[in-house]
């Protein structure tokens, strides 16, 4: 009779000592343990191999790792069950973001002895459903009307902004055409330290802004209520998001907005001066 293929797990922890408990323990109780000690080593077995269950620790050393192990795991070994393994009790309390692509949160080191235990149930009970995996760009684009009008809503909370009466399709006109340059750049990247694109929309808006009466305040402000609605955009759609990049993503998000409208504060300013100057007779 041909034995029953043991389950294949994968365990990552950059604690050599406690890696090596937890092989142990796991193997023990009868699975096929491979592990690996960083991020890079995990995403090459994950990339050359097929694994049953995922154990990932959350810091190693930087706090997103075992978020980019998991996600890389969804993509490769869809029906894998993937576990955090967490020296921090807090984090069941604070886990919304992480359980969005992960099936359970482990706190250690008290867990030890029921890990064999938690696997089996969570075996049985299968891998959670989750939509599929996203990039930034894809859910900016699809969701740029939601996030415009949630701007136009925190904007109208501002009193000093409201100085300038406006309806909301002369006050946003400038919108679309900024998600369209910032979707471009998510999905063609600059190299790092590389200026951002030159953005004639941009330019565009500053002049526009200062024939409106804008103050040079009120611009910054609806930036910077624009990158707030942009990140809770990403907030209700972490579900759907690629976590491996959603950190270049965010950068780049910040850098573009900031941008453009250093861009649009460059026309308005110029202009400002211009005016400024002795008319000829």
């Amino acid at each position: 009779m041909t034995d029953t293929p043991k389950t294949r797990l994968l365990l990552v922890d950059d604690y050599a000592d406690l890696r090596e408990i937890l092989c142990i323990v796991l193997e023990k109780g009868g699975f096929e343990v491979q592990s690996a000690a960083n991020v890079n080593d995990a995403l090459k077995l994950i990339g050359s191999s097929t694994f049953d269950v995922l154990v990932s620790d959350l810091h190693m050393p930087h706090e997103s790792d075992g978020l980019t192990v998991v996600s890389a795991m969804r993509h490769s070994n869809p029906r894998a069950v993937t576990f955090i393994f967490s020296a921090h009790p807090e984090m069941k309390k604070a886990a919304a973001a992480i359980l969005a692509q992960t099936d359970e949160i482990i706190v250690k080191p008290g867990a030890i002895g029921s890990l064999v235990a938690v696997i089996r149930d969570r075996l049985r009970t299968g891998v959670m459903a989750i939509p599929e995996v996203v990039s930034v760009a894809t859910i900016l684009e699809e969701e740029t009307e939601p996030t415009i009008k949630d701007w136009l809503a925190r904007v109208d909370c501002e009193r000093h902004i409201l100085t300038i009466p406006m309806d909301d399709e002369k006050r946003s006109a400038h919108l679309p055409q900024l998600f369209r340059d910032l979707v471009s750049r998510l999905r063609v990247p600059l190299p790092l330290g590389t200026h951002a694109l030159q953005s004639p929309a941009a330019v565009e808006h500053g002049l526009l802004r200062r024939e409106q009466g804008y103050t040079a305040a009120m611009m910054v402000e609806e930036s910077r209520m624009l990158q707030v609605s942009i990140f809770q955009t990403l907030q209700n759609n972490l579900k759907r998001v690629n976590f491996s990049l959603l950190m270049v993503g965010v950068m780049t998000i910040a850098d573009e907005v900031d941008s453009q409208l250093a861009q649009a504060m460059s026309s308005y300013i110029k202009e400002s001066k211009a005016d400024a100057l002795p008319q000829s007779a």
